[in-house]
This record gives C-alpha cells, sequence and structure tokens, in this order.
C-alpha cells in the first residue's frame, strides 16, 4: 500500500530539494554537500543494502529541525503528517529512565510493526542528546545490512539523528579556523568529524554513549551544522519577515538580528541561538 509514498519524481525531488537547500538554508554549505550525497546515493540504489543513517549534530537555531522537516516533505505526501513518517522525542515518549527496559521493547516493536507495514518508512530521533544511554541500541538490527531483519526486507527505511551533542565541538573549530582566515565555505567534513565523533562517544550523558551505533559505524552520513554569523541572522530575519507578510526595513533587520546574543566574548561572531528566536523576536520590532 505505501508504494507512492514518495510524493514526487525522483528529478523533480532532487532538483526542488537541491534548489530549496541552496536558497533557504542560510549558511551550511557543509549540510547541503553531506545530505544531498547521501540521499543521491539511496534513493538512485533500487536495492540499497542498508537503510540510510543520517546524524545531525550542532547547537540551537542552526537549521537541524528546519533540514529533516524539509525532506520529509519532499519525500513523503503530507510531509511530517504521512503515516510513514516517524517521529521520536525523548522527552515526550520516553520520559522515566526507571522504565528504560518498557520503553526499549516498545521502541523495537513499534519500528518493526511500522517497517512491515512500509518499508520506505521514515524515523526521527530528536534531542539525542536527551536519549537514555541504552535505549537506542535495540534499533541497531533495524539499521545494520542484514538481509533479513525479524523476517521483513527493511533496506528501504531513512533514519535521522538530531542532536545538539558535539555542538560546541563544531563551534569552537568553527571558530578556530575563522582565526586562521579559512572561510567556512573551505571548512570540511574532515575538519569536523573525529571532534563530533570524541563528543559522542566520551560524553555519558548522551543517547550515542558506548553506542553500538558508533561501534559498527552504522551512521552512513554525520551532518555538522556550523554556528551562524551576523549576517547569517540577518537573512533569517529577511525570510521569517517575508513569511509573515511584513515590510522588510533594513532598520529593523539589523535591529533584529543585534538583539540576539553573539559569542565568544570578544569577537562577538556567532549567534548564541542561531536563527532560534528570530520569529519570535520580530513581534518586538513592528
Amino acid at each position: 500500500p505505501c508504494q507512492p509514498a514518495f510524493s514526487k519524481s525522483w528529478f523533480h525531488f532532487v532538483s526542488g530539494l537541491e534548489f530549496d537547500l541552496a536558497t533557504s538554508l542560510v549558511g551550511q554549505p557543509l549540510v547541503r554537500q553531506q545530505v544531498m550525497k547521501g540521499l543521491r546515493e539511496f534513493l538512485e540504489n533500487p536495492n540499497p543494502v542498508k537503510p540510510l543513517v543520517m546524524s545531525f549534530h550542532g547547537s540551537t537555531g542552526t537549521g537541524k529541525t528546519y533540514v529533516s522537516s524539509m525532506l520529509i516533505r519532499y519525500l513523503f505526501q503530507r510531509g511530517l503528517q504521512s503515516p510513514y513518517v516517524h517521529h521520536f522525542s525523548p522527552i515526550v515518549h520516553f520520559p522515566h529512565a526507571e522504565l528504560i527496559e518498557q520503553y526499549k521493547e516498545s521502541l523495537k516493536r513499534w519500528i518493526q510493526g511500522n517497517l512491515t507495514n512500509c518499508g520506505r518508512s521514515a524515523f526521527l530521533f530528536d534531542e539525542m542528546d536527551k536519549m537514555h544511554p541504552g535505549l537506542i541500541d535495540v534499533i541497531i538490527p533495524f539499521l545494520g545490512p542484514s538481509w533479513v531483519v525479524y523476517g521483513t526486507n527493511y533496506r528501504k527505511a531513512i533514519f535521522i539523528f538530531i542532536s545538539n551533542a558535539g555542538g560546541e565541538q563544531i563551534n569552537n573549530l568553527t571558530l578556530a579556523l575563522w582565526r586562521a582566515r579559512k572561510d567556512r565555505e573551505e571548512i570540511t567534513l574532515q575538519d569536523l568529524e573525529p571532534a563530533i565523533s570524541k563528543a559522542l562517544f566520551e560524553n555519558p550523558q548522551s543517547g550515542f554513549w558506548k553506542s553500538g551505533i558508533i561501534n559498527e559505524h552504522l551512521i552512513d552520513f554525520v551532518v555538522p551544522f556550523l554556528p551562524l554569523k551576523h549576517y547569517h541572522v540577518k537573512q533569517c530575519v529577511i525570510s521569517e519577515l517575508v513569511q509573515q507578510g511584513l515590510e522588510v526595513r533594513p532598520g529593523v533587520v539589523q535591529e533584529v538580528a543585534d538583539s540576539i546574543p553573539y559569542f565568544p566574548e570578544e569577537e562577538k561572531l556567532f549567534s548564541s541561538t542561531g536563527c532560534k528566536t528570530v520569529a519570535s523576536r520580530i513581534s518586538f520590532f513592528f
């Protein structure tokens, strides 16, 4: 029943998503590159060896949720409302540490049931840094290249993990590279990946801590979101004004962007909250 789960033809999907990422996603060249590469390779292959597993990392307001909803909107008719898209938030779905065994059982059954129903399903795990360590390991059998897990072929699914873990390391490295006169367009995955892995591995608070997902290299694409500069925030203000149907006045754009805290103390280079508070601040200036 779920064969036409994907909303558009392959070509429209790729060109549309690529255009949207290029025009609406502010200041994230690496994200665009990684996400498109991952989806292209995965969707062009009629028989993938394993599900596509992407892990989004970065601090608040840098676009992680924005990009994941954009992907889902392109992939599935009805986007996040699609019956084939499943969204988990540890605070909502797994709030009590003492019920971890129960959660493991229900998470496993839930994923199994949904994949049996439709192999082309997507699973979004929000705030992985707040997930109880150990819980995420129950989904390991679904992520690997096993030909038949629990009697069903699950290799066409997409898993996206979203996490602030590694955000601080990404920010520090971006800052160090900026001080070394390296443009953000020149920052590569190789510059950032070791620091992100370290942050995931060594933080006992992280849902990935000591997880087999990391040890068994089941994440296909690590996607780092860089901290946003003042002019990126201005771009966010402009698109928010347009979206709210308000007049784009340069003075207002400047004031909203200036009202956001920036770090580090001396250079005030990067927005502490990315573009997250832009929408709520606009009302103060109108």
